[in-house]
């Protein structure tokens, strides 16, 4: 297939009030990279994903889903600008999928259309519609883990406690594992309110109601046994990749700076969470691997090392060779 190319998918006449979830079309990036468009019935509009196929397809493969951070995968905070993730996933046997959407929405469902975000019902589409289609569409083994970082790093915890049994592993890459707590609800806010300029409670109700509690996956670790887990933070401290030449900077004293300041506070109280979420798994008896960072910020390389330290594990959980 020539790099560029659409390709369209017919979709059966269903006699329906409202359209079924279903791919849409295909893009072609490169012989390893599509764009994937898939109509969610739940948020009524088509949502785009890169895929990532395996180096050998002539069998079927697993599937990690990784997710962006806070920008969703729009902008130049994403796997792709900031990581080295196709030279990294270059000789792997698995399926990578990426939602190119969903900024500020903490991939969860929004019990409410929001005027600045829309339609949220990220939960529904990445664990009810999404895989089905990814799995026909692309000949998977039905196996899944999912990763991600800072919100999705949240997220992706969120995800797990609603769908136990959908993903073998999870990497949560420096993401509060707090929601119904002061400090999580701080947190998610500034993502939500402060960044994307919409309402909170919009996504799961009153800050007291019981929304909150039911999307915390500290509160509900218990739904976490059985996963493997990689959870990563740091103590906010600058370390290796807090310098001029790092991706994330790009030689602009500025934007190091910015690294160094804002994103050491955010990495501190993202470990002070993280660290509690480490003794309830304790306390549970619920084994996890925890990688507590002496140094290091809330930035991009990091996360890169993150995916790279987490691999092994997530690979073995998916059955890739």
């Amino acid at each position: 297939m020539a790099t560029g190319a659409t390709i369209l998918i017919g979709i059966p006449n269903i006699a329906a009030a409202e359209p079924v979830s279903h791919l849409s079309r295909i893009e072609v990036e490169s012989d390893r990279v599509v764009v994937a468009y898939v109509y969610s019935a739940a948020m009524k509009r088509v949502v785009p994903l890169r895929v990532r196929t395996p180096a050998d397809a002539s069998e079927p493969r697993s599937t990690l889903y990784l997710l962006n951070g806070a920008s969703g995968g729009q902008g130049v905070a994403t796997w792709d600008v900031q990581t080295n993730i196709d030279e990294f996933f270059a000789e792997k046997n698995v399926n990578v999928v990426t939602p190119l959407e969903g900024s500020f929405s903490y991939y969860t469902d929004w019990i409410r259309d929001d005027p600045t975000l829309g339609r949220n019902k990220w939960t529904t589409f990445l664990t009810r519609e999404l895989p089905p289609i990814i799995d026909a569409e692309f000949g998977t083994t039905g196996v899944n883990a999912i990763a991600g970082l800072s919100m999705s790093g949240t997220s992706v915890l969120s995800l797990a406690i609603a769908e136990p049994t959908l993903y073998k592993a999870v990497g949560a890459y420096s993401g509060c594992a707090e929601t119904s707590s002061e400090l999580g609800q701080f947190y998610v806010r500034t993502v939500v309110e402060s960044r994307g300029e919409a309402d909170a409670e919009n996504m799961w109700g009153p800050f007291d109601g019981p929304g909150w509690v039911e999307n915390d996956p500290y509160v509900n670790a218990e739904k976490l046994r059985g996963i493997d887990l990689y959870i990563s933070s740091a103590s906010g401290l600058p370390g290796r990749h807090e310098h001029l030449a790092a991706r994330s900077v790009g030689n602009d004293p500025a934007l190091l700076l910015n690294q160094v300041v804002v994103g050491g506070v955010i990495e501190a109280a993202v470990d002070d969470c993280t660290r509690r979420l480490a003794a309830r798994l304790e306390e549970l008896g619920i084994p996890a691997v925890f990688e507590f960072r002496p140094t290091g910020t809330h930035s991009w390389g990091y996360w890169e090392d993150d995916l790279h330290q987490s691999w092994p594990m997530l690979a073995e959980a998916l059955g890739v060779r």
